[in-house]
């Protein structure tokens, strides 16, 4: 199959691409410029927020995949995650539609739901919404904290423990993670394009450990060769007075919508091993296969 990926570029893309080319599939991918780096990915140019820029860029794709998403807005820049994930769905739907192409696999979140507190989610609920009344058809993913070599949150964490065996922690840090490798994520994809009975489902991805915020410091600190790190307790009203205060500084770690999504935990059920059939691999191992190398 010819795959069309939205957000091929980044962090779970690279691992997808990989995926799919190593199962026989040819991949096209939406980027803001070419680049000469993958021989083996035909890249387009454009704008995902704007339909006109790539709509026939889609033309002879036997299927599509949405990876585009952000964690943190940035209104004056234009990022906010009413584009990035709301209108950036509708124009992908809108191009597959326009080319005649009815697979499509949509990336989610864990915890997208009705009635969401933080922004992140109820956007992604909705770009939801129009996927499954879309007409397409459609399968989609709502992962958990996903990390790999290259994500954010978990090589976050080991700089800043790194420079200083202190790691403060919000609240009583008992608010629980069950993270999932980015190359099981893809895997999940890359095997539900072959499978039919996927049609029409949405799978929530987790991992087999379930971990408190607090056990993945000292995790990330052992993958590390280090003790674990000292740990003192902000009081979480008092964040809650100052995140909102300081979160439009972009070098500030962490906005409401984060600290909401922290709070509410992020783990899930094994559900999606019933259906792709593999285990997923281990948090503390996976990431000691890229910490301690760094």
């Amino acid at each position: 199959m010819k795959i069309f990926i939205a957000g091929g570029t980044g962090f779970v893309g690279e691992h997808l691409i990989k995926e799919l080319l190593s199962s026989g599939h040819s991949v096209r991918t939406l980027v803001h410029s070419r680049s000469t780096k993958r021989g083996e990915v035909e890249q387009v140019s454009g704008d995902i927020t704007r339909l006109e820029t790539f709509e026939q860029s889609l033309s002879g794709c036997d299927a599509v995949i949405n990876l585009v998403g952000i964690i943190r807005e940035f209104p004056a820049r234009g990022v906010t995650f009413e584009k990035l994930h709301v209108q950036a769905t509708s124009n992908l739907l809108a191009a597959a539609a326009g080319n005649g192409i009815k697979r499509y696999l949509q990336m989610s979140a864990l915890g997208a739901r009705p009635a969401a507190v933080s922004a992140y989610h109820q956007t992604k609920w909705r770009a939801e919404g129009l996927v499954r009344g879309s007409g397409l058809e459609w399968t989609i993913f709502r992962p958990s904290l996903i990390f790999g070599p290259h994500d954010a949150f978990i090589n976050m964490l080991a700089a800043q423990l790194r420079l200083a065996p202190v790691m403060p922690v919000i609240g009583s840090g008992s608010y629980r993670l069950q993270p999932i490798h980015a190359d099981d994520v893809a895997r999940c994809f890359a095997l539900a394009l072959e499978m039919p009975g996927s049609i029409g489902q949405a799978y929530e991805l987790c991992g087999v450990d379930r971990v408190s915020y607090e056990a993945l410091l000292d995790m990330i600190a052992a993958a590390l060769g280090r003790s674990r790190p000292f740990k003192p307790h902000l009081p979480l009203g008092m964040m809650k007075l100052i995140i909102p205060l300081m979160q439009k500084i972009p070098q500030f770690p962490i906005t409401m919508d984060q600290l909401q999504m922290l709070l509410e935990e992020n783990i899930c059920g094994g559900e999606w091993q019933k259906t792709f059939g593999f285990e997923p691999r281990g948090l503390q191992a996976g990431i000691g296969e890229y910490l301690h190398k760094t």
